[in-house]
Parts: C-alpha cells; sequence; structure tokens
C-alpha cells in the first residue's frame, strides 16, 4: 500500500456529486465529464485529507456552507467551458 492511497481531495467527491446534480437528465460523454471535474478541480483549492471525518468536525457551518457554493460555481463555469471548447 502506498502513503497516496491514503490521501484524497476533499473536493473531488462534492464535484462529482455538484456535477450529478447540475447535469440532470442531460447526458454526455465520460471524456466531457473528466474534463469538466478537471477544469473544475484546478480552480478550486487543495484540501488534502486522510479521513473525510477530518474535515466534517473541523468545519463550522458557515465554512462548509462557502465550500459548496465554491464547488457548485467552478463546477458551473467548468461546464459552459468545456462545452464550449467541444462547439468550437
Amino acid at each position: 500500500m502506498s502513503i497516496l492511497d491514503n490521501i484524497q481531495n476533499y473536493y473531488e467527491p462534492l464535484v462529482i456529486e455538484t456535477l450529478a446534480e447540475l447535469r440532470g437528465d442531460k447526458s454526455y460523454s465520460d471524456d466531457f465529464l473528466v474534463d469538466v471535474v478537471c477544469v473544475a478541480l484546478n480552480h478550486l483549492p487543495p484540501r488534502y485529507i486522510r479521513h473525510e471525518v477530518d474535515m466534517i468536525y473541523y468545519l463550522s457551518p458557515v465554512e462548509a456552507k462557502e465550500m459548496r457554493d465554491k464547488v457548485k460555481k467552478a463546477v458551473e463555469d467548468a461546464l459552459d467551458y468545456v462545452d464550449k471548447g467541444q462547439r468550437e
């Protein structure tokens, strides 16, 4: 087992969950979705954790909402960016 197996970016699952919510019933290719996730994550600060509970106990409700708002904005912007890139 590698040390990297025990480290994760807290934003990764949040971005994926938000993307699932925002895309609704629209169908996108896997390549499109991966590009959106990458673009969104590149616009968010890294928050590396070992266990998800590490963040849950140290975030205030205000901080958690701010993070969710930032993720939603990053995903919306990434969807627009990747979609425009594919149309051009």
